[in-house]
């Protein structure tokens, strides 16, 4: 049977036209198939799935039954490992089920495992050593992109019609477009969060899905937001007749074609912006091509670094906690090694700094969306990257491997140098993370080629209900490549 997204799938499960036990065999089968090509899937759970998918408990749910794969990073399962990609935590079973993952079983996901994904996350791509490189399904020699590769070709390749990701620096919406699939980051505070993690990455970090279709998306959105007063940055839930109505006026929309570093953007993504630009204006949208970009991207980019080191040292204290000793270079990679030992040198002053910067970012972009509803960009600069195109030099390996010897400045010019190619390719989706608004990559454009590269629209924080209406009529407009 084929099954268009899932909320098709669910509607079948609650009419009674296929069993749960059927979409669920028939996903096992698929990843069995499809999974040697890929190397999407690092883990299953079929008997539980199976047996889970007999109970009918999940009948009148929203997504009552559909088959699910769980991102190998963040997305904890009591009884199950969640790598993240490390040999660390090979084999090592979780104790507790994040409130995340409780939402997914609540709305009536059956999870059938887990989706092969960078160590740690760190990358926008996913090679992590321990589980190998997600290949692209629409050309093998490609990566997936990162971090959540394994869930984008797991969906791209048809093995589910819907997989959990996250995104703290763009790691749904980069393989979203590498992949011609709807990939939303929502706002910060819009998943529920806990009961171990809080503010993953300061904020930076959430937990949502990619998609095949935009009312799947919106469906998921509706059901999974939360106002949570536990939660460090709690936020006021839209209301059904805002996530599903249509749009009821023209938007004012900004675009740029350039990238926020002054990195190269291929003329594939360029062409992308335009297109979408064309088809905007022709729908009555007001669209103005932006001559200076909101905030210096460069600088904004630096702060995501150090956030990033503090956050990893702070990480691998509490690893060494857990395993009683010392973490060392042979128990990770090295760019793990180097983000780690960088976050031992930065002052706490320092990184008080970088979160107020956080808010400025975030209050200069509330200011810009007085004037405009959406941001529109490029999701990428380019199409998806061939295998081991980002492998760094012997000399950088080399000296990230000696990180712990440098100065703090030494250790921050060393994580630009290690994430300088990649992040050229994907200079974009950050400043979403770091402001915490939400952005979705849409669909659009594929190369003569058959590459797919996305298109961003960004809106205000809180404001998902605009991006939801803007991409359904571009659905409905047939204006995805999928």
């Amino acid at each position: 049977m084929e099954w268009m997204d899932a909320t098709a799938q669910a509607q079948a499960v609650n009419g009674g036209q296929v069993s749960a036990k059927e979409l669920v065999q028939e996903a096992i089968e698929k990843i069995e198939v499809l999974n040697p090509q890929f190397n999407a899937v690092v883990y299953t759970q079929y008997d539980q799935a199976l047996a889970e998918a007999e109970e009918q408990g999940f009948l009148g749910k929203p997504f009552a039954g559909v088959p699910l794969l769980l991102k190998d990073l963040g997305q904890n399962e009591k009884g199950h490992p969640s790598s993240a990609g490390s040999r660390l935590f090979q084999g090592h079973s979780v104790g507790y089920t994040d409130r995340y993952v409780q939402a997914l079983k609540d709305l009536g996901f059956i999870i059938l495992g887990r989706t092969n994904t960078p160590e740690f996350g760190f990358k926008n791509i996913s090679d992590a050593l321990v589980h190998g490189p997600v290949n692209l399904p629409s050309d093998v020699k490609r990566n997936a992109g990162g971090s959540s590769g394994g869930a984008a070709a797991a969906l791209a390749s048809g093995m589910v019609s819907i997989a959990a990701a996250s995104d703290g620096g763009g790691s749904i919406r980069i393989p979203a477009s590498f992949n011609s699939l709807i990939g939303l980051k929502p706002s910060r505070g819009r998943i529920p969060v806990g009961p171990k993690s809080f503010r993953g990455w300061q904020g930076a970090s959430s937990n949502f899905a990619l998609t095949k279709s935009v009312r799947d998306t919106k469906r998921l959105l509706y059901h999974f937001q939360t106002y949570q007063v536990e939660s460090p940055f709690p936020l006021a839930t839209l209301s059904e007749e805002l996530i599903f109505s249509s749009l009821n006026r023209p938007l004012k929309i900004a675009f740029t074609r350039q990238s926020p570093i002054g990195s190269k953007v291929s003329l594939e993504a360029q062409t992308a912006v335009l297109q979408l630009v064309d088809h905007l204006l022709g729908m009555g949208h007001q669209v103005e091509e932006l001559q200076r970009q909101p905030l210096d991207g460069s600088e904004v980019m630096q702060s995501y670094y150090i956030m990033n080191s503090v956050e990893t040292a702070q990480m691998f204290d509490e690893i060494e906690t857990a395993f009683g000793r010392p973490m060392t270079l042979d128990d990770m990679e090295p760019m793990t090694w180097a983000i780690y030992q960088s976050g031992q040198t930065i002052p706490a002053k320092l990184y008080s700094k970088v979160l107020q910067d956080w808010d400025r970012y975030s209050a200069i972009m509330q200011e810009f969306h007085q004037t405009y509803d959406i941001l529109l960009t490029p999701t990428v600069a380019d199409v998806a990257p061939l295998h081991g195109q980002f492998q760094p030099s012997v000399d950088l390996e080399t000296r990230l491997k000696q990180t712990q010897e440098y100065s703090m400045a030494a250790q921050q010019d060393l994580i630009w140098e290690m994430f300088a190619d990649s992040l050229a390719l994907t200079p974009f989706t950050q400043q979403a993370n770091i402001t915490g608004q939400p952005s979705i990559s849409l669909p659009t454009h594929v190369t003569k080629e058959g590459l797919p590269i996305g298109v961003q629209l960004t809106a205000a924080k809180g404001r998902e209900d605009i991006l939801l209406q803007l991409a359904q009529d571009l659905e409905d407009a047939h204006l995805f490549r999928m």
